[in-house]
């Protein structure tokens, strides 16, 4: 593939995914949305499924959908991954443009969809950026990295141990796997597991024309970037270690 189809393929898969993962937010913490109080099981179940579409979505790209899993691969070796994709750093900046171009954007379309309620003013301050972006139930960089690091990880490494297997890589088994660290590791961080599934709403919030929306934490901001990358490099080099790739 070209570098133009990766961008477009990516952007495409990444903007479904956060499109569906904003939208389950939205759903479960905007007062007078018909999914209100829904809990953070059913946050889970919709960040899987968003998964699910994205992988489908961005197939033709591989379905790297995350910056994690992009520099995963590069750092597993790995010469070409699903799709037939070459993995090089050129075709990186590709995957990377098109991740964060559709985080933004899938951002801005749940905001739209539910306009009405970011304006209620039964909607809080904390949760209207919740909508768009993590954040620590108890706030201690330490440990909040380490939570990132651990969950992205485990993210990388099964993806690679599912492209090991003769059945492959599937778009339901990586939505179940999202699914499973949700509800394991989610609790501390609210598990980005994903750069640019956190930042790109971020910045998504900042600029759209929000009611009352609060800051939108970029001391934070860095932990949710920083502690995927790291998390999914060690399962790069971990599934080499192993003969995963």
């Amino acid at each position: 593939m070209n570098f133009g189809d990766i961008f477009l393929s990516e952007l495409m898969g990444t903007g479904m995914l956060l499109l569906l993962g904003c939208g389950v937010v939205a759903n479960a913490v905007l007062a007078k949305a018909k999914g209100f109080n829904g809990g953070f099981l059913m946050i889970n179940f919709g960040w899987g499924i968003a998964v699910f579409a994205g992988v489908y979505v961005a197939y033709k790209s591989g379905a790297h959908i995350n910056p994690a899993v992009t520099f995963g691969l590069l750092a597993s070796g790995i010469d070409q991954y699903a799709g037939g994709v070459d993995v090089n750093a050129a075709n990186t900046l590709a995957y990377l443009l098109g991740q964060f171009s559709g985080a933004f954007l899938g951002g801005v379309l749940a905001w739209a969809a539910y306009k009405d309620h970011f304006d209620d003013v039964e909607s809080e301050q904390p949760n209207k950026l919740a909508v768009f972006s993590t954040g620590p139930a108890i706030r201690n960089t330490v440990s909040n990295l380490t939570t990132e690091i651990i969950g992205t990880f485990v993210l990388v490494f099964v993806i690679l141990a599912f492209g090991a297997t003769p059945s492959g890589l599937g778009p339901l088994a990586v939505g179940l796997l999202v699914v499973g660290i949700g509800a394991s590791l989610g609790g501390p961080t609210g598990y980005a597991i994903n750069p640019a599934r956190d930042l790109g709403p971020r910045v998504a919030h900042a600029v759209l024309p929000i009611k009352n929306k609060g800051t939108s934490d970029w001391g934070y901001s860095w932990v949710p970037v920083v502690g995927p990358i790291i998390g999914g490099v060690l399962a790069g080099l971990v599934g080499n270690l192993v003969n995963y790739v």
